[in-house]
């Protein structure tokens, strides 16, 4: 445990390196805090990439070899933080995605409101699709509800929608040494987070179905899950989009939680 607080404190160095005053600590979330944990998602179609504040307050940034703030942000469909949680004090919050890039720095793309409880951990998500007139995008947050204690008999897995045009829907997960599907939780809707499944650690293929659907509306093969690691697969992009490499097509991110 004491190399992988070492290695997460190093990731958090990093990532803060060249930030501004405003910056923060960053901190795996085997670390003791007083505050909350918050992961940082920019998964607002087309959205520009993003600094993410909470108040006035800069709360990630992307690293800079000058003296100079960077301009890259988090982009779309990144991570902020190196996937790592950013530690928060609790209470009232007030999220933003400003943008990084020199032309509007700064400018709120999206406003979220939320409240933090100590000792629990959150995902913040820029979401639905960027209006370049009014240069707003929409956004949410759920409560990563999954427990303190390691199973190392099993992964945990849940399923976020933040696929704006899409329609409620259910995630599967297929063993490479099954035939037989296994849904993890119930049926999700846009902006809202299913619960942990415990899943067998191996290597799944999945799908993200509508309700009473045999057809997938998003999939991807060769996911593998490691026992006493927590994921969470978010359904992010367009529906109508077909093309099987164009970015903002509908896409089933798997992020780690723990």
């Amino acid at each position: 445990m004491k190399t992988i607080r070492s290695f997460a404190m190093l990731l958090g160095f990093v990532a803060l390196a060249g930030c501004d005053k405003n910056a923060v600590q960053i901190d795996s979330i085997t670390e003791p805090t007083t505050g909350a944990r918050v992961k940082f998602f920019n998964f607002g179609i087309n959205a520009p990439p993003v600094n993410f504040y909470n108040g006035t307050t800069k709360v990630t940034a992307i690293s800079s070899t000058t003296t100079a703030e960077a301009t890259t942000g988090v982009a779309y469909g990144a991570v902020a933080a190196g996937n790592l949680y950013v530690d928060l004090p609790a209470g009232a919050a007030s999220f933003s995605g400003r943008i990084s890039a020199t032309v509007d720095k700064d400018l709120p793309i999206s406003t979220i409101a939320g409240t933090l409880e100590a000792g629990k951990a959150y995902s913040v998500y820029l979401s639905g699709f960027y209006n370049t007139t009014t240069k707003q995008v929409e956004g949410f947050v759920v409560e990563d509800a999954f427990p303190t204690a390691f199973d190392y008999t099993s992964a945990l897995v849940r399923f976020v929608n933040a696929s704006p045009n899409s329609q409620p829907m259910q995630l599967s997960a297929r063993s490479s040494t099954a035939t037989a599907d296994v849904t993890v939780g119930a049926s999700v809707a846009y902006k809202a987070g299913g619960a942990f499944v415990a899943l067998p650690a191996g290597a799944y293929d999945l799908f993200a179905r509508t309700a009473g659907a045999t057809t997938n509306a998003i999939s991807r093969t060769g996911v593998s899950f490691i026992a006493g690691r927590v994921y969470t697969i978010t359904a992010r992009g367009d529906m109508t989009v077909t093309s099987t490499t164009a970015t903002n097509r509908p896409f089933l991110d798997n992020s780690v939680n723990r």
